[in-house]
């Protein structure tokens, strides 16, 4: 991996102003870490939502950029898209189609009708190489470690062309132990966000993990390590907020005030915000073949979302487990407009809500949302009545 900085120096700074510049980057619609990056010679390969090994990027000495759209008005993007569509297909073409990020690699995954499109129109529009990335549709089968083994190999491939850069065994398992920190970091704000909500609000904890999927993974980790044990350490007192979990936003993300919104009277305990960076739940095993142990963490050692099927984890389970774990006493359950598969899971988690007896509140976002006032009322209103009920 190239020895490229692209944050400015933090470490001097109070935590406010670490979050506030933290947060600038995160909301920059021109990613000032990718120009960085690329600018100094770096090579860039972007990904799509919600899954991508970016270990195998990561190996090649490149850096993995995870494309999720941007509050930006989608001008030229809107034309190659129709109007029933997602915000996140239109703005994340718009990125590229305004020469806002440069890449030198897209991957695509087909998570959805809309998606499964983008590759193709993304390719009409750029110079550079943009694949298909196709993870088990099946992922029950016996068969679906070594085939998706076999897609990592031939990914492995085309990332080694662009960065010019083979990725081999070695630097595989450096990458894995890269990017194992990385989740352990991120269990542990996870840990702070569940056992004391008090100490990391909910857009917080967001622009700490979004950074992850535009910058170094290795300067992640620095920045992960400067600032949990100075949240731990922050003096904050718990109040009476009722405890909730947030679903739905495992693809197109909800704006960083809607989050700040919800944190100003509630405790985010959980969630499935950018849940791609957070997919895999536990180390990576290093062995003899890292391809392999990648591709059978994807199944074993995963998470869920509405975009994997997979019969051992059923999604209304999972997320009364989630909130269970969490202690939480409520859910926000919400979808991106035009999401076709997060509007499908939002009936069948509130049926399995329903029969668990557990308070909800439903609602619909789109990333370029900027009025917030009906929706707090709506939620201060739906929490009151719960905790006085």
């Amino acid at each position: 991996m190239p020895d490229i900085a692209v944050l400015d120096p933090y470490q001097e700074l109070g935590l406010k102003e670490a979050f506030a510049y933290c947060r600038d980057l995160v909301e920059d619609p021109d990613f000032p870490t990718v120009r960085r990056w690329r600018e100094a010679g770096g090579k860039v390969v972007g990904h799509f939502q919600v899954y991508f090994p970016e270990e195998i990027v990561h190996a090649a000495g490149a850096l993995p950029f995870k494309v999720r759209g941007a509050p930006v008005e989608a001008r030229q993007g809107e034309s190659h898209f129709g109007s029933g569509l997602c915000s996140i297909l239109k703005t994340s073409l718009e990125l590229i189609l305004s020469d806002r990020v440069q890449l030198d690699m897209f991957v695509s995954h087909p998570i959805c009708d809309s998606a499964r499109n983008l590759a193709a129109v993304w390719g009409r529009n750029a110079d550079y190489p943009c694949e298909i990335l196709y993870l088990p549709q099946n992922a029950n089968s016996a068969h679906a470690a070594g085939y998706l083994r076999g897609e990592y190999a031939r990914l492995a491939r085309e990332v080694a062309a662009v960065a010019g850069h083979p990725v081999t065994e070695d630097d595989l398992r450096g990458s894995l132990g890269v990017f194992n920190e990385n989740r352990r970091l991120l269990r542990e704000l996870y840990e702070i966000k569940r056992s004391t909500p008090w100490l990391v609000a909910v857009d917080e904890a967001y622009v700490l993990v979004a950074l992850g999927g535009m910058i170094p993974r290795d300067e992640h980790n620095e920045l992960l390590s400067w600032f949990l044990p100075r949240i731990r350490a922050r003096e904050a007192s718990p109040q009476d907020r009722m405890r909730l979990v947030f679903e739905g936003g495992f693809c197109e993300q909800p704006p960083l005030d809607l989050l700040n919104t919800i944190a100003k009277f509630s405790y985010v305990v959980d969630d499935d915000l950018l849940i791609g960076l957070r997919w895999l739940t536990s180390d990576v095993p290093v062995g003899e073949d890292p391809l392999a142990d990648l591709a059978v963490a994807y199944l074993e050692q995963s998470s869920y979302s509405p975009v994997q099927h997979d019969l051992r984890k059923p999604k209304e389970a999972m997320l009364i487990e989630r909130i269970r774990n969490a202690g939480a006493g409520a859910a926000i359950v919400t979808a991106a407009k035009m999401c076709e598969p997060g509007l499908d899971e939002v009936v069948a988690y509130v049926k399995a809500l329903d029969e668990e007896g557990i308070p909800y509140f439903v609602s619909e976002f789109e990333e370029r949302m900027t009025n917030f006032d009906n929706m707090q009322i709506q939620l201060e209103t739906f929490i009151e009545n719960l905790l006085f009920a």
